[in-house]
């Protein structure tokens, strides 16, 4: 039976940040062998590039680039597609139907966040998002038997594909320039597909393969794994638990931030698990949690052996930890959150005991990294040398000599 409120089911950030610390694999790192459950908690987010090597690199023991790189792209145990939000996400392979396919909406349920921005193109071409979104599926296919290098070119060959079958006084429009940044380099018709592409990701019919240089390629699921994408019958189901393990207590309107779906979409996912959840006070708002989770997030000791989470960590930008509905959990001054969270460009940040005490942002230059600390309080010595000793280790990480590490204080 589900306990309510007057239970007495309650908790404070403190306990939120201990708790989520142990679920996000932060307070003390897994050896090499957890690295599919460290990404599988609730996914790595990698954008800008690299993002997703850096959240592991402060989850793994002695975490290399190299193991990272073939799991990814030779043993092909992670993958990467456009998921949640319609970002590049990093994820078991074998969690593809959970990443992926609960992401589908159904009739009545979009728009995406994603996606919103296209209406400027269909007004342009007058048609509808319905009208479409299958003709792209129906493109994709293509992808099935070749890989294409770079976003740019997967835009352009994609919309080679769909001109074909576009009625023939849309074509010229479906060929003009791009009413959106570079109309010298895209048409109207390859805006139109780099909106589309998210949707379609959530159906195997892209994803992301071997970095080429500096350029990503794309093929399909199928291609790239040998077998076509298989959902699950618990796959929404468990995308809601991961959610709820990873930042509960949280709602429903959380979700559906964190997902980037419209609130009926997240609404009918949400309740796919609303049995395994319990009401949770924390400092005067009320928030779920899974049933499972109630007794580690009260007696958060439990899940720090070794009394960890208290030591300082260098998060990367949009490291899944800092990626929550509830910023004042970790960070309650709301002018210095904006120092964090930004429209484009977030730094890293500094962490202690689970609370965001500064940022930190990198230069490098050939072989050389700079590292630029800004604390939002002064630290003790020893915890200043511990941040000195964090750079260090991330520039070896990086395979790169750390040229200075500077520290100020706001």
């Amino acid at each position: 039976m589900r306990r309510g409120i007057a239970t007495g089911i309650t908790t404070d950030n403190a306990h939120i940040r201990r708790y989520r610390l142990c679920v996000h694999h932060l307070n003390r790192k897994l050896p090499a062998s957890g690295l599919l459950e460290a990404a599988g908690a609730c996914g790595l987010q990698n954008s800008p590039p690299g993002a997703w090597e850096t959240a592991l690199f402060n989850r793994i023991e002695g975490c290399a680039l190299p193991l990272l790189h073939r799991a990814l792209y030779e043993e092909k145990t992670l993958l990467q597609a456009w998921s949640y939000r319609g970002v590049p996400v990093v994820f078991p392979t074998n969690q593809s139907d959970i990443f992926l396919s609960p992401l589908a909406a159904r009739q009545g349920e979009e728009p995406w966040i994603y996606t919103r921005g296209i209406t400027l193109a269909l007004d342009y071409l007058g048609l509808s998002f319905d009208e479409l979104l299958p003709l792209v599926k129906e493109a994709l296919p293509y992808l099935d038997c070749h890989t294409i290098r770079s976003k740019e070119e997967l835009d352009r060959v994609l919309a080679g594909l769909v001109a074909d079958r576009l009625p023939e006084n849309k074509r010229k429009l479906w060929n003009d320039p791009s009413l959106y940044g570079n109309p010298d380099r895209q048409t109207v018709g390859g805006a139109v597909v780099s909106f589309l592409l998210r949707p379609c990701s959530f159906l195997g019919l892209v994803v992301f393969g071997r970095r080429d240089g500096i350029s990503p390629t794309f093929t399909s699921y199928k291609n790239w794994t040998g077998h076509p994408l298989a959902p699950l019958s618990e796959a929404e189901k468990e995308l809601v638990r991961k959610y709820l393990h990873c930042y509960g207590p949280a709602t429903v309107r959380g979700f559906a931030g964190w997902l980037g779906c419209s609130p009926k979409q997240a609404k009918r996912l949400w309740n796919s698990a609303a049995e395994e959840m319990e009401p949770v006070l924390a400092e005067g708002k009320e928030g779920y949690m899974l049933s499972a989770d109630i007794e580690l997030l009260l007696h958060p000791e439990a899940g720090h052996p070794e009394g960890g989470g208290g030591e300082l960590l260098l998060l990367g930008a949009h490291d899944p930890y800092l990626d929550l509905p509830d910023r004042s959990v970790i960070l309650p001054d709301a002018a210095l959150q904006k120092r964090v969270w930004k429209t484009v460009a977030n730094p890293g940040a500094v962490l202690k005991e689970g609370k965001i005490v500064g940022t930190w942002k990198t230069k490098t230059a050939k072989d050389k990294l700079e590292i630029a600390v800004t604390l939002f309080e002064e630290l003790e010595p020893g915890e200043k040398q511990k941040i000195l000793t964090c750079a260090e280790e991330y520039a070896a990480f990086r395979r790169l000599d750390l040229r200075k590490c500077s520290l100020c204080v706001l």
